[in-house]
Formats: structure tokens, C-alpha cells, sequence
């Protein structure tokens, strides 16, 4: 029995030493982690259980029967985050090169089919070097087979995707169809072909950083969700986004203990809209004030930033958020803040995750570059996602709601819940200036007159009161009581049930 257990270990140990000591130190020398560091770093301490440990590849090409490390460069199983159950694997670039086989896939698929049998979320660790080229077609049909359970998991359990070394290729497209994407500065990056093939196809010279690196894909192409200074950080910030959700979309989001007067009333909010109608304030100081101990995790902070996005918690139950900011382009809807807001309206509502907006807009941004770029079809998905959602709805007007971007922000007519507005509020079809432009064309020549027709305007529609006479606004009320009446309203919605026609699915504007 002693020799059997010896066996056992000695074989456990292998497994572990990954591609051996030299391959793990040059991992260190990059500034990243091991497989199973990071591994230890995501999970509570000594709550994972491995699956698979000894699973090697089949492969007999290319002389690789000589080499069939334990693993097969994945590790795979289960384990907790803040004693939540949670399924993981985390692709080991030490032994060839993270990159992808049929078994290595094998052991991927049966972690993900356990997650969604069991109704666990789903935590991807990436760093490979793509496709196993010796196993040919074998390692394609591997990458499909993830792609068909990254499409089977979506809106059933939430999965996660941390980018910490490359990601090229075909394997780009599993991420990809992932709820979150977090990438590391300097170490990771994501393209469907390098620098090689695109100086060789396309005459362009780039960098891989410039091509697909962290900044690249947090700024231009919205692909990940946000990044960080080195691996620590990046798991760090997983575990508190896994901490804000629920484990499926069956079950609600978890309720952590707060020690935030709900009925907190914060006076400087009855200041913070500025007497100057164009000038701009920051957003995100509402966010801070409303959120249970000023605590708020945003996603995609540095795209599209005319919008912002992301969880805070009320009554110590998590809420999304989804803010015009009219620091960035005034507040206004274009095609990058639509898409940006749309999906994660969409990941709320998947998840029963209710959601709060905050609404000061001017309207959609003009100009051919917008017009061209289908802006219509971008801004039909935010308004989409907003009408099927059937979560939770809190909407605030702050300041402007002008035109159908006043529509398009979970208005009352999305089936908004609870739509409230400060007295600062302007709810209007457009602003008064350009509206008394049109309505007394004929006056134009004499600024007095259009001064006092602006003016009359102004009085008259500039203010939340006309809406609210129908019923459109349901309270106008005091900016510093905004928490509060939030709070109640969401605690009201607790028990809400709607639901859609029947249908296999819809087709949003895509």
C-alpha cells in the first residue's frame, strides 16, 4: 500500500511541475503567474478540487508520444470564492505553450457541462499559444466544442474570462462570447492574427501590444471589460465582480451585510447640477453617493465614456447601473455608448440583476461618422434591451432628457417600474434654443423676439412637470433624498413577475 501512495504522490508531483522548473521560471522572469498560482490567488484558501489531473494528450504525430506531461497544459475543477461555489480552469503555458489539444479541450468541456448541470459561474484562465498544431483538425474540433458550451452557458450561469498571457487565433472566440473579459497590462493580448500575418497580408508594421494589448482593447475595440497592473490585481478584482453576482439565472444575486443608513440623505446632491445649463458635473459622484458605502465596480471604464456602466449595491443586494456622463460629449447616446449599455443591460436582465439609470442626455450625437456608422441600428439595441428587459427598472432624471434618447433611457413607455426626476429636470423634445429655431423660423431676424420666445419656452417645457402631469414621471423628487426613495423602490420591486411572449428567440438589431 506504501509503494501504491508513494506511486500516487510522486505522480501528483509530476503533474504539478507542470513543464518542469526552468519553463516556470522564465513564466516568472515575464512577470506572470503559474497555472495553479493563480489558481491558488482566485479561490479560497484550500477549497480546490482538482478534476483531471492525470489526463494526457494522444497524440502520435511528430514523435510526441516521447512527451505526455500530466494535465496536457490546463488545469481544471472546482472551488469557492467567498464560499460561492465556482468551476475554473487555467491554461498552463509552461507545457507547450498553454496551446490547445483534443484532450486538453476534453477537460475544458466537461468542467463547463458540470457548471451548467450544477449551476455554477464559469472562470476561464487564458495564456496559450493557440491550436496544437501537431493534432491538426483534432485541436480545431476542440476549440468548437468550447465555443458550443460558451453559446449553451450564456444567460444560464455567468462566465468570466482573464486574459493573462496570448490569445490568438480561433481561441480568441471563447472569451469572446464570455460575459467579462479582463486582460493584464504588457503580459496579454487577443487578436485573430499577429503582427507577422498582417505585415505579410495587409504591408501594416505593428506591435502585438498595439494590435491586441490591454490599452488596445479597453479603449478602441470594447473586447475586454477592463485591465489591470499585473496578475494579482486581475484576480482580485475577478473575485470581487464574482462576489456582486448571482451563481445562475435562477438564482438571485447574493446580499452582503451593509452598514449604510438606507434613508441616508446626502444634501450636497441638491447642488450638484450646475445653475449653468451647459456646463458639465460628473456622474459618477451620484453613483458614489447613492451606493451602499460609496462602493461601485464599473465595467468598461475607459470606452465609450459618455456612458458609464457597472454594479453597486443597495440595501447590501446588488444593482447595475447604467449613467449618462455629462463630462464625456455632453452625456450624449452614440454608436459605442448604445452597444456598451445595451449588453450590460442585457447581462442584468439574463441574471434578474435589477437595474438603476441615470438619465441626463441631450440627445444622439450628430454627424456623418455616426450616420454612416449605423447609429440608428446601435441606438435600436439600447432601446431594445431596455424594453425586453423584465427586471427591476429605477429610472432618475437628473437634468436634460431630450428627444428619443429620452425614450431610449428606460423611460415609462419601456415599462420603466418607478420613473423619478429631479426638479432640475428637463424633459423636452429637444432644447429650447434649437426648438424655438424651428417653431419661429419667421422670427429669426429679430434676436429679442427668439430671446423671449427661447425664454417662453423654457419656462414651459424646461421642467419636469409637464411629464409628470402625465403620468410619465411617477414622483418629482429632492436630489438629496435620491437614495432613499431608490432603495424603497427597489425593495418594492422585490417580488416583481413579467414576462414576455413566447417566442424561441428574438432578433435584436444586431
Amino acid at each position: 500500500m506504501k509503494d501504491i501512495l508513494g506511486e500516487l504522490e510522486a505522480r501528483r508531483d509530476a503533474a504539478r511541475a507542470g513543464g518542469g522548473q526552468r519553463r516556470i521560471e522564465a513564466q516568472h522572469a515575464k512577470g506572470k503567474l503559474t497555472a495553479r498560482e493563480r489558481l491558488e490567488l482566485l479561490l479560497d484558501e484550500g477549497s480546490f478540487e482538482e478534476f483531471d489531473m492525470f489526463v494526457a494528450h494522444r497524440c502520435t504525430d511528430f514523435g510526441m508520444q516521447q512527451d505526455r506531461p500530466a494535465g496536457d497544459g490546463v488545469v481544471t475543477g472546482w472551488g469557492t470564492v467567498n464560499g460561492r461555489m465556482v468551476y475554473v480552469f487555467s491554461q498552463d503555458f509552461t507545457v507547450f505553450g498553454g496551446s490547445l489539444s483534443e484532450t486538453h479541450a476534453q477537460k475544458i468541456c466537461k468542467i463547463m457541462d458540470l457548471a451548467v448541470q450544477n449551476g455554477a459561474p464559469v472562470i476561464g484562465i487564458n495564456d496559450s499559444g493557440g491550436a496544437r498544431i501537431q493534432e491538426g483538425v483534432a485541436s480545431l474540433a476542440g476549440y468548437a466544442e468550447v465555443f458550443q458550451r460558451n453559446i449553451m452557458a450564456s444567460g444560464v450561469v455567468p462566465q468570466i474570462s482573464l486574459i493573462m498571457g496570448p490569445c490568438a487565433g480561433g481561441a480568441v472566440y471563447s472569451p469572446a462570447m464570455t460575459d467579462f473579459i479582463f486582460m493584464v497590462k504588457d503580459t496579454s493580448y487577443m487578436f485573430v492574427t499577429g503582427p507577422d500575418v498582417v505585415k505579410t497580408v495587409t504591408n501594416e508594421v505593428v506591435t502585438a501590444e498595439e494590435l491586441g494589448g490591454a490599452s488596445t482593447h479597453t479603449r478602441k475595440s470594447s473586447v475586454a471589460d477592463g485591465a489591470f497592473d499585473n496578475d494579482v490585481e486581475a484576480l482580485a478584482e475577478a473575485r470581487r465582480l464574482i462576489d456582486l453576482l448571482p451563481l445562475n439565472n435562477r438564482d438571485k444575486a447574493p446580499v452582503r451585510p451593509f452598514f449604510d443608513d438606507v434613508a441616508r440623505e446626502e444634501p450636497s446632491l441638491d447642488t450638484l447640477i450646475p445653475d449653468n445649463a451647459h456646463t458639465p458635473y460628473d456622474m459618477k459622484e451620484l453613483i458614489l453617493k447613492l451606493a451602499d458605502e460609496g462602493d461601485f465596480f464599473e465595467i468598461q471604464a475607459d470606452f465609450a465614456r459618455n456612458i458609464v456602466t457597472g454594479f453597486i449595491r443597495l440595501e447590501g443586494s446588488t444593482v447595475g447601473v447604467v449613467a449618462n456622463q455629462p463630462m464625456v460629449l455632453a452625456g450624449c447616446l452614440d454608436i459605442d455608448s448604445s452597444r456598451k449599455a445595451a449588453r450590460f443591460v442585457r447581462f442584468c436582465d439574463a441574471f434578474e440583476i435589477p437595474i438603476l439609470t441615470l438619465v441626463d442626455v441631450p440627445g444622439f450625437l450628430p454627424g456623418t461618422s455616426q450616420e454612416y456608422g449605423g447609429v440608428i441600428k446601435h441606438g435600436a439595441k439600447l432601446l431594445f434591451a431596455y424594453g425586453e428587459a423584465t427586471v427591476p427598472k429605477v429610472t432618475v432624471i437628473t437634468r436634460k432628457a431630450y428627444g428619443g434618447a429620452y425614450d431610449v433611457m428606460s423611460s415609462k413607455h419601456l415599462r420603466g417600474d418607478f420613473n423619478y426626476a429631479w426638479p432640475t429636470a428637463e424633459i423636452a423634445v429637444m432644447g429650447a434654443k434649437g426648438a424655438t429655431e424651428i417653431l419661429y423660423r419667421s422670427e429669426l431676424g429679430d434676436p429679442q423676439k427668439i430671446a423671449a420666445r427661447t425664454g417662453d419656452y423654457e419656462a414651459r417645457f424646461a421642467n419636469p412637470f409637464v411629464a409628470a402631469e402625465r403620468g410619465f414621471i411617477d414622483e418629482v423628487i429632492t436630489p438629496r433624498s435620491t437614495r432613499r426613495r431608490i432603495c424603497r423602490a427597489f425593495a418594492s420591486l422585490r417580488t416583481k413577475k413579467q414576462a414576455n411572449p413566447w417566442k424561441k428567440h428574438n432578433n435584436i438589431p444586431l
